[in-house]
Parts: C-alpha cells; structure tokens; sequence
C-alpha cells in the first residue's frame, strides 16, 4: 500500500459530488488500506476519500484506545448520519485545510448507517468527540469543508491566507 497525497482547499476535488460505493473488492480494500496509511502518516484522527482524489462515499477513522497500543481504524462506506441530538462546540482542525483550527458547533450525539468492508449494513451510536469526528469526515464526502461552518468573516480570513500561498 502507500501513502497518497492529499488535497488541500481550494482544490475543487474537495467540493465534487461522491459516489455511492457498490462494489465491496480488492480495489476497495486497497483503497482502505491507502487511506488508512495516508491518516496515521499525516498524522490525522480521520480522513475521507476526496481528500486523496477519490470521489467516493469512504472515511475511516481511528478508534485506538490505548495510545502506546497497536493503532485500530474503522473504515465506514456510504456512511449517513440518521438521527442527532445535542450541540455542543469542538475545536477542529482539518490535514485539507492547513494552519486553521477553529470551534465549530456540531451535534452532540449521533447516530450513523454505513457498510463494512464486506458490504453488510452497520449502525453505530456515539457522543462528544468521536461524533465530531464523524461529522467532520461525513462532511468531506458530502462536498462540505469544517470552513464553511465559521463565521464569513474567519473563512474571508483565511481564504485571502491561502490565496497569498497560492501567489509564492
């Protein structure tokens, strides 16, 4: 497997519409594997496949327990969120928008439908952080970056940031 690159904002790959994924086999489990390497080089916590140029319903996220422990990851394929409750206000950060963190206001407890690796139907429940998590990387599938949930004056900010980097 190897490490792909990942796209930053304001590439317009991060914005185009994913597809459902319908075949569950070796190309996906590849592509897994790819991602999964991809977040832990980063380092990152999650990561979504238009991020690495891949225009598909694919995130997987890390679910290690023990820090000094083997590192666990979850992929999740044509995950949706299906029930939320709560707010509550994080501090996120994203490896496609570099230099920015920021707080943003998601659902506190949330409910998800995706498959697993063989294609079965899985519903996962969860709180506080891991469901900002989830947000975040559904997010990514659905075209939406954490930067569209601030404020128009620390996006404003932070796209005149880019466009000077984009100008050297």
């Amino acid at each position: 497997m190897s490490i792909q690159k990942i796209y930053k904002y304001p590439d317009p790959v991060l914005r185009k519409k994913t597809e459902k994924i319908t075949s569950f086999d070796e190309d996906l489990k590849n592509l897994v594997e790819d991602m999964v390497e991809t977040m832990y080089d980063a380092p990152g916590i999650g990561l979504a496949a238009p991020q690495i140029g891949q225009s598909v319903k694919l995130i997987v996220v890390d679910i290690t327990e023990d820090p000094e422990g083997e590192k666990k990851y979850m992929p999740m394929i044509n995950p949706e969120i299906i029930v939320h409750e709560g707010k509550q206000l994080d501090e996120e950060g994203c490896l496609s928008v570099p230099e920015l963190t920021a707080n943003v206001n998601r659902y506190k407890e949330i409910s998800v439908s995706y498959q697993d690796l063989e294609g079965k139907s899985r519903e996962l429940s969860t709180e506080n952080r891991f469901a900002v998590v989830l947000q975040h990387e559904i997010d990514h599938i659905n075209g939406v970056l954490f930067l569209d949930h601030l404020s128009p004056l620390k996006r404003s900010l932070y796209k005149k940031k880019v466009k000077k980097w984009l100008v050297k």
